[in-house]
């Protein structure tokens, strides 16, 4: 059975750090290239990051890029996503997917 479970999120002060994590199972991680997405609340789904099969290439949409890094672990089947400087408009649900696996979202939420 596939799944894919992310972890790491939580309320953060701006300027602020997180990393989360996605684990996956029930399919050949390490053959498929990974993204993280975030949805706004009444926004729709943003694609904000990318991650090639190896980790070698990785792509960041311009709002995140310099603040926030995709990185992957292949031997743990763990695809990550470390989040620095964070700022409200960083407040989103964090989802993490792959070929047409999805997980369920992780609450990032970025407030004094």
């Amino acid at each position: 059975q596939v799944a894919l479970v992310e972890s790491g999120g939580g309320l953060v002060q701006p300027g602020g750090s997180l990393r989360l994590s996605c684990a996956a199972s029930g399919f050949t991680f390490s053959d498929y290239g990974m993204n993280w997405y975030r949805q706004v609340a009444g926004k729709e789904r943003e694609l904000i990051a990318t991650i090639t099969r190896t980790g070698k290439t990785t792509n960041y949409v311009d709002s995140v890029r310099g603040r926030f890094t995709i990185s992957r672990d292949n031997s743990k089947n763990i695809l990550y996503l470390q989040m620095n400087n964070l700022t409200p408009e960083d407040t989103a649900v964090y989802t993490c997917n792959g070929y047409h696996y999805w997980g369920q979202g992780t609450q990032v939420t970025v407030s004094s």
